[in-house]
């Protein structure tokens, strides 16, 4: 009887776990588990967190208008890098990486809005009026965490990436001591906890200031846009805790 009892615990445990894997079956990669990120926009900011991330071990699929002009980096990168088009990144991507001049934003949400729908999207834009026009000048009045969604509906958007200069971003990535500061702002928990995984991937540390709301306390022209500081020196500039 003892012995049946205790056959039965154990066939009960085993079940448990079986369901317990079962209802994350869907999930997003956990932990450490490698990323597949689509990349629209391949230049200096997308190119250089492509090689970050491959050497990290993730997956990527870079991507541009021309995508044949990305071979030769992909092929520099290995296995884990292949070329495509922006559709086939948002597709391809559990996280999406946009990083496109910030004109290009609205036509990037009207042409790829089934296929980032509900996706991670890591935007990295900023608005300079002389070169995006009037849209610029309203993305910089309300501040690019507000008009951003707006370009980009039904994302799951973070503002990463966009306050550091690619030379920095290529040369300041795991340096020696302490890791230069990279802001983050976003709704979104879950989407911020992966922006902050693929921050330190990248050699850098995550400082998530708020909600998309103050994104606009890192846009191009504040004390802190392009300024290289530790994550306590940031939080200090941003009065954050």
């Amino acid at each position: 009887m003892l012995r049946k009892c205790l056959l039965q615990g154990l066939a009960t445990v085993a079940a448990l776990v079986l369901i317990s894997h079962a209802g994350t079956a869907g999930a997003a990669p956990a932990g450490g588990a490698p990323l597949k990120i689509g990349i629209i926009g391949s230049g200096h900011i997308g190119g250089t967190l492509a090689k970050l991330w491959v050497a990290a071990g993730h997956e990527v699929l870079i991507s541009s208008r021309h995508p044949e002009e990305l071979r030769s980096l992909a092929e520099s990168l290995g296995p884990k890098a292949r070329v495509g088009t922006p559709r086939e990144a948002a597709l391809f991507g559990d996280v999406v990486l946009v990083s496109v001049p910030y004109g290009a934003l609205p036509q990037i949400g009207r042409d790829l809005k089934a296929e980032l729908a509900g996706k991670i999207v890591l935007d990295t834009g900023n608005p300079y009026p002389q070169r995006d026009g009037d849209m610029a000048l309203e993305a910089r009045r309300v501040g690019t965490g507000v008009a951003s969604p707006r370009y980009l509906p039904g994302v799951r958007l973070v503002r990463a990436f966009n306050a550091i200069n690619s030379d920095d971003l290529a040369s300041k990535a795991h340096r020696p001591g302490e890791p230069i500061a990279i802001p983050l702002a976003g709704d979104d928990p879950e989407a911020l906890s992966v922006a902050q995984r693929l921050v330190r991937d990248t050699g850098f540390e995550p400082v998530v200031v708020g909600p998309l709301s103050r994104a606009h306390e890192f846009d191009v022209g504040t004390q802190v846009y392009t300024r290289l500081m530790t994550a306590p020196q940031l939080r200090q500039a941003l009065g954050l805790k």
